[in-house]
């Protein structure tokens, strides 16, 4: 099983100085990048059906740059103006400073979590815990912000704003691959409804993550690379030790 060309079911990176790049380059292997799948707005219609009111809440809660873009962009279709007093509460200092596209951000109140992770934006929450949170989801999340603010006695409200769908190849794309890779359980699932004979063959298949990992199995698909793990943090990494052993 020789490797000389690999899709990777992400989008192309935006700099130059990607591990993928040096990868190609090292061993002489062509890299795509096409995502498998991508993310959509809810219409203002399906979003009415939660019978929820954004203007009835003091602060919104991103986790995502996702929610950010779907946030706006519905407010827009639904024609609601977001007040000057609104407050956002962001998992990291690069979604917080992400808002920027969308509001001025020196005019709002804006905090952010240290790591990233939500757990520890609650503190921030808690000393803020007369607000009323809105969060922005996508179709597929699980219960951790609602588990974490009902234990905190915070009052707020979710609602799905945009959703994951597959992203169709066209007949006009060849999908001639050695290697594919996937970060989602949702990828295994599009390549599924793309190919829906699918046959595996000696395509070698990697993922990141358990669940994905989890999906390839339960696909009835053959797992050849699995990231991360004891000796690779990241798939570029464990990509580069996979094509280093088969290319020999």
């Amino acid at each position: 099983m020789k490797i000389k060309k690999v899709l990777v079911s992400q989008p192309k990176p935006t700099s130059e100085k990607s591990p993928y790049y040096d990868i190609a380059e090292k061993y002489g292997v062509k890299i795509d990048f096409r995502p498998f799948i991508k993310v959509q707005s809810l219409s203002a219609k399906e979003f009415r059906q939660q019978k929820v009111s954004i203007l009835d809440h003091t602060a919104i809660i991103f986790t995502s740059r996702h929610a950010i873009d779907h946030f706006f962009n519905l407010c827009v279709d639904l024609r609601v103006t977001i007040p000057e007093t609104m407050k956002y509460f962001c998992t990291s200092e690069q979604i917080a400073l992400y808002i920027q596209k969308y509001v001025q951000y020196r005019k709002r109140k804006v905090f952010f979590g240290t790591t990233g992770k939500f757990v520890d934006l609650i503190p921030l929450i808690v000393k803020h815990n007369t607000e009323k949170y809105f969060i922005p989801m996508s179709d597929v999340h699980n219960d951790e912000v609602k588990d974490l603010l009902d234990k905190h006695h915070i009052q707020h409200t979710e609602a799905v704003m945009y959703r994951t769908v597959s992203n169709d190849f066209t007949p006009e794309e060849q999908f001639d691959y050695d290697m594919l890779i996937f970060f989602s359980p949702a990828g295994i699932q599009s390549l599924m409804k793309n190919f829906p004979n699918f046959e595996q063959k000696d395509i070698a298949i990697g993922s990141f993550g358990p669940t994905t990992a989890k999906a390839v199995r339960e696909a009835g698909l053959r797992l050849d690379l699995e990231a991360p793990n004891t000796v690779a943090p990241s798939m570029p990494a464990a990509l580069d030790m996979f094509i280093r052993e088969h290319n020999k």
